[in-house]
């Protein structure tokens, strides 16, 4: 009886060391480096509508991107803008140009519509500003090799409003921020 005592709690270490083993080669291999990012990337930020009423009347100037931990970005300029200007942003099926209705193919899982309440064009004089075309990738911008990003496309600029279609790989979690003359939209890499 004595040795099937001893035998048993062998067993019993033996099993707890092998465990304790596991977990030290789970974290070697970055199973726990996993983990906490995940954590570190979880968001709260939803999917639905976002939008802010406010409007400035100095043009869109440019569109960029940037790639980060958690999250793809895409800034807008409003380099001078008194104020901070509004944006409607949300899932839409199909993107269709603004003002005319006509339909304009985006890449991807889903898409994003964005609306940024200042145009691409100076309102006092109508000079374009960012050169957009409706139906085109926007100017200057690679989303190449982007996690979340896989298609732009310039919707159009009307009644003091500018429209981007974004094309995502699949509909995620997103937010807009609002810095200074800046309109910014990210999207999470994932729920």
């Amino acid at each position: 009886m004595g040795r099937l005592r001893t035998g048993t709690a062998a067993l019993v270490l033996a099993g707890a060391a092998l465990i304790g083993t596991a977990g030290a080669a789970g974290a070697a291999t970055g199973q726990a480096d996993r983990s906490a990012a995940a954590a570190v990337c979880a968001t709260a930020w939803g999917s639905g509508v976002k939008s802010d009423a406010d409007y400035v009347s100095e043009p869109l100037k440019n569109i960029r991107t940037g790639q980060h931990t958690c999250y793809d970005r895409m800034v807008f300029d409003i380099t001078g803008a008194t104020g901070t200007a509004g944006f409607h942003v949300g899932y839409v099926d199909a993107f269709h140009q603004d003002g005319t209705g006509d339909l304009i193919p985006v890449s991807g899982g889903a898409i994003l519509q964005i609306f940024v309440n200042a145009p691409s064009y100076d309102p006092f004089t109508g000079a374009v500003v960012y050169p957009g075309v409706p139906g085109q990738t926007l100017p200057g911008v690679n989303i190449n090799g982007y996690r979340t990003f896989k298609d732009t496309k310039y919707g159009a600029s009307y009644e003091g409003r500018t429209q981007v279609g974004l094309g995502l790989r699949a509909k995620l979690p997103f937010r807009v921020l609002k810095s200074g003359d800046q309109v910014i939209v990210d999207v999470a890499h994932t729920w």
